[in-house]
């Protein structure tokens, strides 16, 4: 069982960046499960035709300690196991306490078993949060291989730089490592080369580039994934590739990170900043 987290700046398409990929693997017949680390609880939305998934934190503060499995485990797409940790009311508490709690629940439930035949665990953390809960993943090895999820936006690679920089410091005394970027395309100039360059300059590599689509923003309307919205699309066929490429990865590295300014010399070197 390979247990991936994907991370990446908010808003950089995290969420559906993995069920997408994880609706791709289900295709090829892998089993996966997929554990919500956001609070919006809103990480399994499109694997289970939109429907609002009670969290874990929900159904605890509902029902108590005497929770089942099949209390905040549910099936979607392709028969893959969804998972939402949630956070604690607004204002009230610290929201990476929801994944400690998750993921020590699951194990307790026995979700990770050998007898549930997973293949792949993929946990979606919020925004570039490498502290705290948000950082568990990580800290504790509960997640061995690690994806970022980037384009060619300085603040998204000004990010991605950050959460290397927790890969690095983690990887020193444990097994995480960085299996490469995935850059979900702003359309900027020379996105993929400034991203492939990047990567290189990480040490590890751009794992796959997914070109901005609208059919991506149609299948989320229909509240499902590409692949479940319409198999037949070319965006389907960016997911599948990027599935395949991901269960065929052996390149696995602990990263080096940038100093920012050279950060900021690779982005001038590709043209952002040129006048």
């Amino acid at each position: 069982m390979r247990k991936i987290a994907i991370y990446g700046k908010g808003g950089i398409g995290k969420s559906t960046t993995t069920q997408n990929t994880v609706a791709a693997l289900a295709e090829m017949g892998k089993k996966v499960m997929v554990v919500g680390c956001d609070p919006k609880a809103d990480s399994t939305r499109l694997l289970l035709g939109g429907l609002a998934q009670k969290s874990v934190l929900e159904t605890l503060r509902e029902e108590g300690e005497d929770v089942e499995l099949e209390d905040i485990r549910h099936c979607g797409y392709g028969e893959t196991l969804c998972v939402e940790s949630g956070g604690p009311e607004p204002g009230v508490g610290c929201a990476g306490r929801g994944i400690i709690t998750s993921i020590n629940m699951l194990e307790q439930l026995g979700a990770y078993d050998e007898s549930v035949g997973l293949d792949y665990v993929f946990y979606d953390v919020l925004g570039d949060v490498v502290c705290g809960g948000f950082a568990m993943p990580i800290r504790d090895g509960k997640a061995q291989e690690i994806y970022i999820v980037c384009s060619g936006e300085m603040m998204a690679m000004y990010a991605a730089n950050n959460i290397a920089k927790g890969i690095l410091k983690f990887a020193q005394n444990g097994p995480v490592r960085l299996g490469g970027l995935i850059c979900n395309s702003r359309k900027c100039d020379n996105e993929a080369e400034m991203i492939e360059e990047f990567a290189k300059r990480l040490g590890t590599q751009m794992i796959h580039f997914v070109p901005r689509d609208n059919d991506v923003q149609r299948a989320e309307i229909n509240r499902k994934t590409v692949i479940d919205w319409n198999p037949e699309v070319a965006q389907a066929n960016e997911y599948r590739s990027l599935a395949r490429k991901i269960d065929g990865n052996k390149n696995l590295v602990i990263p080096t990170p940038l100093q920012i300014s050279e950060l900021e010399s690779l982005l001038m070197e590709f043209g952002l900043f040129a006048a």
